[in-house]
Protein backbone atom coordinates (compact mmCIF):
# COMPACT_ATOMS: atom_id res chain seq x y z
CA UNK A 1 0.00 0.00 0.00
CA UNK A 2 2.67 2.32 -0.33
CA UNK A 3 2.35 3.04 -3.84
CA UNK A 4 0.17 6.03 -4.84
CA UNK A 5 -0.84 4.00 -7.73
CA UNK A 6 -3.05 1.29 -5.45
CA UNK A 7 -5.61 4.02 -4.57
CA UNK A 8 -5.80 3.97 -8.31
CA UNK A 9 -7.11 0.20 -8.39
CA UNK A 10 -9.30 0.50 -5.50
CA UNK A 11 -11.67 3.27 -7.14
CA UNK A 12 -11.83 1.37 -9.95
CA UNK A 13 -12.54 -1.98 -8.17
CA UNK A 14 -15.01 0.33 -6.27
CA UNK A 15 -16.34 2.01 -9.80
CA UNK A 16 -17.14 -1.76 -10.88
CA UNK A 17 -18.41 -2.67 -7.79
CA UNK A 18 -21.26 -0.11 -8.28
CA UNK A 19 -21.87 -0.57 -11.72
CA UNK A 20 -23.20 -4.44 -10.91
CA UNK A 21 -25.58 -2.80 -8.29
CA UNK A 22 -26.54 -0.07 -10.31
CA UNK A 23 -27.66 -3.39 -12.76
CA UNK A 24 -28.51 -5.32 -9.79
CA UNK A 25 -30.62 -2.25 -8.98
CA UNK A 26 -32.32 -0.90 -12.19
CA UNK A 27 -32.69 -4.17 -13.81
CA UNK A 28 -35.54 -5.62 -11.61
CA UNK A 29 -36.53 -2.27 -11.32
CA UNK A 30 -37.18 -1.96 -15.38
CA UNK A 31 -39.35 -5.33 -15.24
CA UNK A 32 -41.52 -4.34 -12.12
CA UNK A 33 -42.03 -1.23 -14.10
CA UNK A 34 -42.81 -2.82 -17.36
CA UNK A 35 -40.31 -0.69 -18.92
CA UNK A 36 -38.67 -2.03 -22.44
CA UNK A 37 -35.13 -1.36 -22.40
CA UNK A 38 -35.81 -1.02 -25.97
CA UNK A 39 -36.82 2.69 -24.78
CA UNK A 40 -34.58 3.50 -22.45
CA UNK A 41 -32.13 5.36 -25.26
CA UNK A 42 -32.52 8.86 -23.98
CA UNK A 43 -31.70 10.30 -20.59
CA UNK A 44 -34.39 10.93 -18.14
CA UNK A 45 -36.71 8.13 -19.74
CA UNK A 46 -35.49 5.96 -16.66
CA UNK A 47 -36.87 8.85 -14.49
CA UNK A 48 -39.59 6.77 -13.79
CA UNK A 49 -37.92 4.22 -11.75
CA UNK A 50 -37.88 4.15 -7.77
CA UNK A 51 -35.56 6.63 -6.01
CA UNK A 52 -33.68 3.50 -4.58
CA UNK A 53 -32.86 2.30 -8.45
CA UNK A 54 -32.16 5.68 -9.59
CA UNK A 55 -29.80 6.81 -6.57
CA UNK A 56 -27.17 3.76 -7.63
CA UNK A 57 -27.27 4.86 -11.31
CA UNK A 58 -26.71 8.38 -10.01
CA UNK A 59 -23.69 7.39 -8.00
CA UNK A 60 -22.49 5.33 -10.71
CA UNK A 61 -22.25 8.77 -12.96
CA UNK A 62 -20.52 10.59 -10.29
CA UNK A 63 -17.93 8.11 -10.22
CA UNK A 64 -17.40 8.52 -13.24
CA UNK A 65 -16.68 12.71 -13.28
CA UNK A 66 -14.49 14.19 -10.52
CA UNK A 67 -12.65 10.97 -10.02
CA UNK A 68 -11.46 11.81 -13.40
CA UNK A 69 -9.40 14.27 -12.30
CA UNK A 70 -8.75 12.30 -8.68
CA UNK A 71 -7.15 9.49 -11.42
CA UNK A 72 -5.23 12.25 -13.73
CA UNK A 73 -3.70 13.98 -10.65
CA UNK A 74 -2.71 11.04 -9.44
CA UNK A 75 -0.51 10.04 -12.34
CA UNK A 76 0.59 13.42 -12.89
CA UNK A 77 2.28 12.89 -9.54
CA UNK A 78 3.81 9.41 -9.79
CA UNK A 79 5.66 10.99 -13.53
CA UNK A 80 6.54 14.17 -11.75
CA UNK A 81 8.27 12.09 -9.60
CA UNK A 82 6.60 14.03 -5.90
CA UNK A 83 4.87 10.50 -4.47
CA UNK A 84 5.03 10.67 -0.81
CA UNK A 85 3.38 9.73 2.00
CA UNK A 86 1.00 12.91 2.26
CA UNK A 87 -0.53 12.25 -1.44
CA UNK A 88 -0.49 9.25 -0.79
CA UNK A 89 -2.46 9.71 2.59
CA UNK A 90 -4.66 11.86 0.13
CA UNK A 91 -5.61 9.90 -1.93
CA UNK A 92 -6.30 7.27 0.27
CA UNK A 93 -8.66 9.40 1.69
CA UNK A 94 -10.24 10.41 -1.43
CA UNK A 95 -10.96 6.68 -1.84
CA UNK A 96 -12.39 6.16 1.19
CA UNK A 97 -14.51 9.40 1.60
CA UNK A 98 -15.62 8.11 -1.75
CA UNK A 99 -16.92 4.76 -1.03
CA UNK A 100 -18.28 6.36 1.80
CA UNK A 101 -20.18 9.03 -0.39
CA UNK A 102 -21.29 5.97 -2.19
CA UNK A 103 -23.13 4.20 0.48
CA UNK A 104 -25.32 7.05 1.65
CA UNK A 105 -26.53 8.08 -1.81
CA UNK A 106 -27.34 4.39 -2.47
CA UNK A 107 -29.09 4.02 0.67
CA UNK A 108 -29.80 6.96 3.06
CA UNK A 109 -29.26 9.33 0.51
CA UNK A 110 -29.18 12.37 2.93
CA UNK A 111 -27.69 14.91 1.24
CA UNK A 112 -26.09 17.49 3.34
CA UNK A 113 -24.49 14.56 4.65
CA UNK A 114 -23.33 13.45 1.65
CA UNK A 115 -22.28 16.62 0.47
CA UNK A 116 -20.10 17.26 3.25
CA UNK A 117 -18.47 13.71 2.41
CA UNK A 118 -18.23 14.49 -0.97
CA UNK A 119 -16.61 18.40 0.44
CA UNK A 120 -14.02 16.57 2.49
CA UNK A 121 -12.81 14.38 -0.77
CA UNK A 122 -12.67 17.29 -2.94
CA UNK A 123 -10.23 18.49 -0.24
CA UNK A 124 -8.45 16.00 -0.72
CA UNK A 125 -7.99 16.00 -3.89
CA UNK A 126 -7.53 20.11 -3.69
CA UNK A 127 -4.47 19.01 -0.65
CA UNK A 128 -2.86 17.12 -3.30
CA UNK A 129 -3.63 19.52 -6.46
CA UNK A 130 -2.37 22.39 -4.57
CA UNK A 131 0.97 20.60 -3.18
CA UNK A 132 1.90 20.01 -7.19
CA UNK A 133 1.32 23.66 -7.97
CA UNK A 134 3.77 24.62 -5.15
CA UNK A 135 5.98 22.50 -6.48
CA UNK A 136 6.24 24.23 -9.66
CA UNK A 137 7.52 27.51 -7.99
Amino acid sequence: MHTLLTPVLALIVWSLIIWIWMYATRIPAMQAAKIDPATAKHPGSLDGLPSSARAVADNYNHLMEQPTIFYAMVFYVVLAGHTDTIHIYCAWAYVALRVVHSFIQNTANVVPVRFLVFSLSTLALMVMTVREILALL
